[in-house]
């Protein structure tokens, strides 16, 4: 399938936005052995304002991917779908998907037993308080040594990238009838429905258009 030039994203608060609702990632690094990659969940550094990243992997994770010696490719992968030709009316076009993407890149500095345990305490925070009865990493039947033989199994890692790649493709080079046609699409009820792309590229539009001179 074809696929449109993608469009940069420049602005920290967007990228921070990304990372917060889609925390899921791909880690990816390059070992004397090939390519290693990995899939954990990340947190933004609160004591930080720019991308530094914090988060873990489980053991022997640390060691396949040379953590704090060798650079940590994160890739981020935003909401993302299947856009038909049909969409875009009576005229010559082919398939496309659209998406939003962020990689960052660095050597991760590795947090101390200490600091890793308050990552690992924000993670489970961060996605139980979503819940009516959200459970706390330190809640019973939780007690401290079953948390330290927890934390003894996991490396915590802070990541603050020196190289940042961030990339939207959301029909930009499109007509307003023609977004409009494939947001609706996108927020029905069809086999490539996808109520967050939509909203996505309802919101990138609605800024796009308010810029527009």
């Amino acid at each position: 399938m074809r696929q449109n030039p993608s469009f940069a994203m420049t602005d920290v608060a967007e990228l921070r936005r990304l990372i917060e609702r889609h925390p899921w990632v791909t880690l990816v690094s390059a070992t004397d052995a090939g390519l290693v990659a990995s899939h954990y969940a990340v947190l933004l550094d609160d004591s930080r304002d720019d991308l530094t990243i914090v988060g873990h992997v489980g053991k022997p994770d640390d060691q396949l991917h040379g953590l704090g010696d060798r650079e940590l490719l994160v890739v981020v992968q935003g909401p993302h779908g299947y856009i038909s030709p049909g969409w875009y009316g009576d005229v010559a076009s082919v398939p496309t998907w659209n998406f939003v993407s962020l990689h960052l890149s660095g050597v991760p500095e590795l947090l101390t037993p200490e600091e890793n345990l308050v990552v690992l305490d924000r993670l489970v925070d961060h996605f139980e308080s979503r819940l009516p009865q959200p459970r706390a990493m330190w809640e019973r039947p939780n007690d401290a040594p079953f948390i330290e033989r927890l934390e003894r199994g996991t490396v915590g890692f802070r990541l603050t990238p020196t190289t940042v790649v961030a990339k939207r493709k959301l029909s930009q080079n499109k007509s307003a009838e023609v977004v409009d046609t494939v947001i609706s699409e996108l927020d029905g009820d069809g086999p490539y429905a996808s109520p967050e792309l939509a909203a996505e590229m309802a919101r990138a539009h609605a800024a796009m258009r308010a810029a527009r001179p």
